[in-house]
């Protein structure tokens, strides 16, 4: 048997998450536990490591745990927390407002980046390292003007002024960016409201150096000055592909971790976050198999901090967390009894995204107007391993007539090029705006398996936090996103407190 994974301790903290959520039934206003949060008093850390594993929530954690028969490195740090998500103007957050929490102490409302609600700049824990003479780095699998890695360098009323976003980082000294690419660098959305011609030209007189492409990303050395890199192949929104779509030629998110870790080491230290975007995306699109992989080689990046920490023990901090769930996923389905069975989850060989993409892109440009539902069956044997022949009670892969009628609805659908938008409320509801055939194929993968889904957006629910190294026992308990940021504060040696930039700065900055 394997060992449990969740302690009896963690568990009991979850009582609090029971009374949180009875209080919001009620009607009880929230606020954070800044002024209570427990601080670090000891000496300041050299080294600081943010983990920040997108739309990862509890049950995101132990799925793939499940899938891949092995505890995650995470989940057996020493400091284990439940932390709270909400913003300042709705209870279910999204990735801009949790990121500016995180990483600068401040609630603040959906969309906003860097800001309080009054649009008033804070500063992110990126950007005291960096005032404290620490060298900083960011990586994302997603885009790296997305919201999350924006919250550590960028300021900005609404995550999607990408061109703005991209401006900020090039502005921000910051000693290395790695992962997704740029998603309006030419300013094509006719957003910006501070122009400076072409981003990547911008960067580059900024002196960051632009890598393209794993051969040159490998060669890098410190000599190279400022990196801004991504991956050649962006698939789908700038971002890397989902690890169940890569091939040799990608740089996966551990090589960027591992690469940034020898770049910023130096004798004043640095601070590096890592966010396992796609962890997020997968979940929006309720594909487990395409969540639980990208979660474990966000695993694998913490293992390489964790292997770096070993050679600087005592000098150490790295903190692991969620911005919050995504798609309510549940550790259990009525249609099998209790019992589980991840093992089937590996029959799936590429993600929703590709199977829409390119598999199903290629088989309708082939078929035109002809294509039939009967042709399209060893397509689908081939990529999720469900099976149309056979007794469904000695093999689990073989679907029940209900199910297939359910993939035969959806396969029509998506001949027709029926895209399910909000309006349509009862196909909303089944597909989520997604394909309506890769939805009903990994929704009919994850059922098999024992796994459910109750969204295809974020939920309220809280994460969990985990921490390993110097100043670390101060991340047990339960608390609100923002003390992340304030604890990570006061093991830096920096006042723990919500830091503005001054008002002639600001206006300096937004003109």
């Amino acid at each position: 048997m394997r060992n449990e994974v969740v302690s009896g301790r963690l568990v009991a903290r979850l009582y609090g998450v029971v009374i949180m959520l009875a209080l919001v039934a009620c009607g009880v206003a929230l606020t954070p536990a800044s002024a209570a949060t427990t601080l670090h008093e000891g000496k300041a850390a050299k080294y600081v490591f943010l983990f920040i594993g997108d739309g990862m929530g509890i049950p995101q954690r132990i799925a793939a745990e499940q899938f891949s028969q092995k505890t995650l490195l995470m989940n057996t740090l020493p400091a284990q927390g439940i932390t709270t998500t909400f913003a300042a103007d709705r209870f279910i957050t999204g990735s801009a407002a949790s990121a500016t929490a995180l990483g600068a102490g401040q609630k603040t409302n959906i969309g906003m980046i860097g800001m309080a609600p009054n649009q008033r700049w804070v500063k992110s824990v990126a950007e005291l390292a960096k005032e404290n003479g620490m060298k900083v780095g960011v990586v994302s699998s997603v885009s790296i003007d997305h919201a999350t890695p924006a919250a550590f360098y960028a300021h900005v009323p609404s995550r999607n002024l990408y061109y703005d976003i991209e401006i900020f980082l090039a502005d921000s000294g910051f000693d290395f960016f790695g992962g997704g690419g740029l998603k309006d660098p030419t300013n094509k959305k006719k957003k910006a409201s501070n122009f400076k011609g072409d981003a990547v030209e911008y960067m580059k007189a900024k002196g960051y150096k632009i890598v393209a492409n794993k051969e040159a990303f490998m060669k890098l050395t410190k000599d190279d000055g400022k990196i801004v890199a991504w991956n050649e192949n962006l698939p789908d929104g700038k971002a890397l592909p989902y690890v169940l779509d890569m091939t040799d030629k990608d740089i996966t998110l551990p090589e960027f971790t591992a690469k940034a870790m020898e770049l910023l080491d130096n004798e004043k230290g640095f601070f590096l976050m890592v966010e396992g975007g796609k962890i997020d995306w997968a979940c929006h699109a309720n594909d487990a198999s395409t969540s639980v992989t990208n979660t474990l080689a966000f695993d694998e990046s913490i293992r390489k901090a964790v292997e770096f920490a070993e050679k600087h023990p005592g000098e150490t901090l790295i903190v692991v967390t969620g911005d919050h769930e995504c798609g309510g996923l549940t550790l259990g389905f009525a249609g099998t009894n209790y019992d589980s069975y991840f093992s089937v989850l590996k029959s799936q060989k590429i993600s929703f995204q590709k199977f829409t993409d390119v598999v199903l892109k290629e088989f309708t440009e082939k078929c035109k107007d002809q294509c039939a539902f009967a042709d399209f069956k060893p397509v689908i044997t081939q990529h999720f391993g469900l099976k149309f022949e056979g007794d469904p009670k000695k093999d689990r892969l073989v679907l029940k007539p209900f199910r297939v009628k359910m993939l035969e609805e959806a396969f029509a659908l998506s001949m027709a090029g029926k895209k399910v938008q909000s309006e349509d409320p009862v196909t909303s509801l089944l597909y989520g705006g997604y394909d309506p055939l890769a939805v009903a194929l990994t929704h009919a993968l994850n059922n098999t398996a024992g796994l459910g889904w109750t969204s295809f957006k974020h939920t309220g629910v809280p994460v969990s936090t985990s921490a390993t190294g110097l100043g670390a026992g101060i991340f047990n308990g339960y608390y609100d996103n923002t003390d992340v940021a304030l604890k990570i504060m006061s093991v830096m040696g920096i006042p723990a407190k919500v830091h503005h930039f001054p008002a002639e700065k600001q206006k300096v900055a937004s003109q």
